[in-house]
């Protein structure tokens, strides 16, 4: 059977195993190798190279956002061209991402680089940490256009129904990383810095495995040199798809820099290390879902633009079921393993003893998330924009930073703990509300 074809054709629940189980393997194995990251730049720098990480992740998180917003959007307006027999424009589409993802990594680069220092010390960098940080940021936004390709076009892989050459770029890109991060840091002797270069490199791998792909491989789109130039209305629908996990990015990159002021204002450096690995371990257990979401993408995308109705309902139920799983099953691991997790990165006593505290709080609204991720993800596929900013900022910017700057004043350190699962609960209750209203329409249809 044709790739593209059995989107429409194949069981549901085995076609959503086959396309989610690649995605899964490959962004856990991704995730993994962040927590790896992490406990080598713990280990061989110590707790100043975790916070000096954790301030500069900002940056990071905007810079993976303008992948997205091209990547993530592409994707969708592929899935939906084909699900109606429109292969030349998908094309169109492919080489106008590409495009627009070196014209978005220059720009980004060349930002960034010219204002590294404010830029640093705007989000927390004092004068201790402020080195480490910027020797890691610098290498790592120069790698940036590798980036771009090998995470941003890669899900273009994916939505054209080869699921499993997607997940082998992310399985290289994140395996030979963990290979490369302890020679780098302990063989070599190269620090922060030695980290930063084991992740372009790894990228730069993944991102000549793509274009390979794409210019020589067995997909059923070709990137040619003919769609590399602009289409206005293609530009327009890959941005309004993408703006909605880019949004996202955006207002986690701003969360985390307000998580980061406010750690540092009511305990400090130590706090601001927690949150580093909170984030990690929360991003580890919630990548099984993401998978899912990746995995889910091109099947609704392709039965909503051939009309399949029943086909999108299924896949949206089982997919919901799986997710809230996998997200239960990461809160136990959290709940259970929490001394012992943070150990893994550093052993000081204040440290775990903070950390251990912070995570079981923090992430105590992990069984909903997952329902939430697949909900916003679901009129993201469909092609419904609007829906898909209100809800996938809903955590962020309506509720998160809010309770963020509330909380603290009467709760003290305990009350930007306790913000996270607050934000999870409420914008899980969103989603649900918006989801039981499109579910309705599509019975209607």
């Amino acid at each position: 059977m044709d790739r593209s074809h059995s989107l429409g054709e194949e069981k549901i629940s085995t076609l959503l195993w086959r396309f989610s189980l690649p995605a899964i393997i490959g962004m856990v194995v991704n995730a993994f190798y962040n927590v790896i990251d992490s406990i080598f730049v713990g280990r061989g720098v110590g707790e100043i190279g975790l916070t000096a990480v954790t301030i500069a992740f900002p940056i990071m998180i905007v810079l993976m956002g303008f992948g997205m917003l091209v990547g993530v959007g592409a994707a969708a307006v592929v899935s939906l061209r084909m699900g109606e027999k429109q292969q030349e424009q998908a094309e169109k589409i492919l080489g106008n991402a590409f495009t627009l993802s070196m014209l978005l990594s220059a720009a980004f680069t060349g930002s960034v680089l010219l204002f590294l220092d404010p830029i640093l010390i705007m989000l927390g960098a004092e004068q201790d940490v402020l080195p480490y940080a910027r020797e890691f940021t610098r290498i790592i936004v120069l790698g940036s256009p590798f980036m771009y390709i090998g995470f941003g076009l890669n899900n273009i892989v994916r939505a054209e129904g080869n699921p499993q050459m997607a997940m082998s770029t992310t399985l290289i890109s994140a395996g030979l990383n963990i290979v490369l991060n302890p020679l780098f840091i302990f063989t070599f002797h190269l620090g922060i810095g030695g980290s930063a270069l084991a992740t372009v490199i790894s990228q730069g791998v993944s991102a000549i495995w793509v274009l390979v792909y794409f210019l020589r491989g067995k997909s059923v789109l070709r990137l040619r040199k003919k769609n590399f130039s602009l289409d206005k209305k293609i530009v327009r629908s890959i941005f309004e798809i993408g703006m909605s996990p880019f949004l996202m990015q955006i207002a986690s990159s701003l969360t985390t820099v307000l998580f980061n002021y406010t750690l540092l204002r009511y305990s400090g450096e130590l706090a601001v290390a927690s949150i580093g690995i909170i984030n990690r371990m929360g991003m580890l257990m919630l990548m099984p879902i993401f998978g899912i979401s990746q995995g889910l993408q091109p099947i609704i995308g392709y039965n909503y633009g051939a009309g399949n109705y029943d086909r999108v309902k299924k896949a949206l139920k089982i997919a919901i079921g799986a997710a809230t799983l996998f997200s239960t099953v990461g809160f136990l691991v959290i709940q259970i393993f929490d001394k012992q997790i943070i150990m893994l990165f550093n052993d000081n006593p204040e440290l775990i003893l903070l950390g251990s505290e912070a995570m079981r709080i923090n992430l105590c609204m992990l069984p909903v998330i997952g329902f939430q991720i697949i909900g916003a993800n679901y009129f993201q596929a469909v092609g419904k924009a609007g829906y898909a900013i209100v809800l996938s900022m809903s955590r962020q910017l309506l509720l998160l930073i809010p309770l963020v700057l509330l909380l603290p004043r009467l709760l003290g350190l305990q009350g930007v703990w306790l913000a996270s699962p607050i934000a999870d609960f409420s914008s899980a209750l969103l989603t649900g509300i918006f989801l039981f209203r499109e579910l309705r329409k599509l019975s209607q249809k």
